[in-house]
């Protein structure tokens, strides 16, 4: 069974889209993300357990103050992951839908996320990424509060 984790800091609607997901036949996960107060290892640089576990993201476009930065570490991080971005909004000026730091976009939370998760996990199979070998460089601490 596909193993799907759902980030969003709004509870609620982490919950529907979880129900839409399991009655699609997924196995769902959920993390509130870094703006819902959970500890997030991805915007230390770090490898997150969840993330690890899972077989396709679903993040909230904006599940951190530095979206754009996080869904390029998610990538950076776990290359091998299919990402799926939810949003409220037409367009990410800023999304990436091919290359290494690809994403697939899905307006709104609930319709069109399975879909999204199909065409995710489609893309990941006909152009894998390899995983990066760790960089010698330390990472830039980012400034602000992290939980």
């Amino acid at each position: 069974m596909t193993r799907v984790l759902v980030v969003n800091h709004d509870i609620d609607l982490a919950d529907i889209q979880g129900d839409i997901l399991r009655r699609a036949g997924y196995e769902v996960d959920q993390c509130r993300g870094p703006i819902g107060g959970d500890a997030c290892p991805v915007l230390n640089g770090q490898t997150c357990w969840q993330v690890e576990r899972a077989d396709v993201l679903v993040y909230d476009a904006w599940a951190a103050d530095g979206s754009e930065d996080l869904a390029d570490d998610l990538r950076e991080l776990h290359p091998d992951k299919p990402l799926v971005l939810t949003n409220a909004e037409p367009t990410l000026g800023w999304v990436e839908t091919s290359g290494r730091h690809r994403v697939t976009p899905v307006v709104w939370a609930t319709s069109g996320v399975v879909e999204a998760i199909e065409d995710a996990l489609r893309q990941a199979r006909e152009n894998p990424q390899p995983a990066l070998e760790p960089s010698p460089k330390p990472r830039p601490v980012s400034k602000g509060p992290h939980w």
